[in-house]
């Protein structure tokens, strides 16, 4: 009998069930799924680890787990025969099970890894309680009749979004399954007052009282053409509304001169042109944003509950720009590194984020893709658009840090120096901070500091 547990889902802790695609008796395949489970930031398969027969489930929907979690057990195919060889020596029959499944149990660990649909979101840690409750598919299940709806989790965020009870959805697919078309229908009904108003309860539910979102058939204005969302896009959305509505932010605009500095750096590439090592001013920007940080320890902490938990660690989060959206690799002990070792590293993040484009629990990822452990545990978030364009712009804190800074393009600008006017290299510094935490006056202090030190870059040592 083979017990087949949650398999590594990278930090995430109390993961509810939503959905259960077996049942004691039911014969299954290897890598058939099994559950379905839904964190805040994704929505994962467990897939049998070999081909036989489910004993005994061991979760219900609702169910929250975590990795190592027993789902069910499995009568692995071959054990009945091989406990019917050991039948006639009764004293060997014990150990006669262990010794036919043990090789697939063996074989079944890394298949289950393998498989698994692992889908992260921008890289949010996980541990701040969820100040605004987004209802879990099992909430919304409905026991009429004592049946579940049918329906993918795509298709349940889906309707989470709309604040749609799919309990109340009638599903056109096969077997009765409840498609997006579905979901789309039961919407419009709602607003044309053919049904109970589920959307707006949902709504309530949430404190928020918000409005349906408003169905329009684009069509009947002209051509279109509907292209559905990059699973990157699907998923970073509901954390995105979610830290929006719920984090009151603030940004703080500075410019840094950054003319010698500049001029530092490109030395430093001509000097390494030959060893293939650039730095990009990513690194020095990451390099004076830890000391900052050491400097004014609350934009490197976070709320939980009454209490502000400082960390005295330096994680950095950085934007990366893959072709279906944005991702957040994070550079772990940022204070341990000197900028070329940071150059070097977040190239690497960087780079797989383009490759991978999410982090999946499948062999592409451990092969070489960005995965769980790249993506978790930022204090501090730098999201740079300097090399696209822009002047300014408010970044939306990344939960549950309290701070996040935007880097606009550096321009030339005149700057009075006393006696007259100079050119200057200046670059936009865009704070936004959780105003819970930190105050105008701090936010305003940490980004003075901070374009300091890219001015002269040379405090950082102190």
């Amino acid at each position: 009998m083979l017990e087949v547990k949650v398999p590594d889902i990278g930090d995430f802790k109390d993961v509810p069930v939503i959905e259960i695609h077996v049942k004691p008796g039911d014969t299954v395949k290897a890598e058939d799924s099994l559950v379905t489970l839904e964190s805040d930031k994704a929505t994962m398969d467990v897939p049998a680890p070999a081909a036989g027969v489910v004993k005994e489930l061991k979760v219900r929907l609702g169910d929250k787990v975590a990795e190592g979690s027993v789902i069910l057990v499995l009568e692995a195919a071959g054990t009945q025969a091989a406990a019917t060889t050991a039948a006639p020596a009764p004293a060997a029959a014990p150990a006669a099970p262990p010794v036919a499944v043990a090789p697939a149990a063996t074989a079944a660990a890394p298949a289950a890894a393998a498989a698994t649909d692992y889908r992260p979101t921008e890289a949010e840690p996980t541990t701040q309680p969820h100040i605004l409750h987004m209802p879990s598919a099992a909430e919304t299940i409905a026991e009429t009749e004592g049946s579940k709806p049918h329906a993918s989790p795509s298709v349940r965020r889906y309707a989470r979004e709309l604040g749609v009870d799919v309990g109340k959805v009638k599903g056109s697919g096969t077997k009765g399954r409840i498609t997006q078309q579905d979901v789309q229908d039961f919407v419009k009904g709602v607003i044309a007052g053919a049904a109970a108003p589920a959307a707006a309860s949902a709504a309530a539910g949430t404190g928020l009282n918000l409005l349906p979102w408003p169905v329009v058939d684009f069509a009947k204005f002209g051509p279109i053409d509907r292209q559905p969302l990059s699973r990157i896009k699907k998923l970073s959305g509901p954390n995105l509304a979610r830290n929006w509505v719920m984090i009151p932010a603030v940004t703080y605009h500075e410019d840094a001169d950054i003319t010698e500095l500049e001029a530092f750096r490109v030395q430093l590439n001509k000097e390494n042109e030959k060893a293939g090592i650039k730095l990009t001013m990513l690194a020095f920007i990451i390099k004076a944003a830890v000391a900052a940080l050491k400097k004014f320890p609350e934009l490197n902490s976070s709320l939980d509950g009454d209490s502000l938990v400082y960390k005295n660690y330096w994680h950095i989060g950085f934007a990366a720009d893959t072709p279906n959206g944005l991702v957040v690799p994070v550079l772990k002990n940022a204070d341990q590194k000197g900028v070329f070792d940071i150059a070097r590293e977040t190239a690497e993040l960087s780079k797989k984020a383009r490759d991978g484009e999410t982090a999946e629990l499948s062999k592409k990822a451990r092969d070489g893709k960005l995965g769980p452990a790249d993506m978790q545990g930022a204090t501090f978030t730098i999201s740079s658009v300097g090399g696209l364009g822009g002047t300014a712009f408010s970044p939306i804190v990344n939960a549950p840090e309290v701070a996040i800074l935007g880097v606009s393009k550096s321009q030339m600008k005149p700057v009075w120096d006393g006696a007259a006017f100079v050119p200057r290299l200046m670059l936009p510094l865009s704070l936004s901070a959780d105003h819970r935490v930190v105050d105008g006056a701090l936010a305003t202090r940490f980004n003075a500091y901070l374009a300091q030190l890219l001015t002269d870059f040379r405090r950082t040592m102190l």
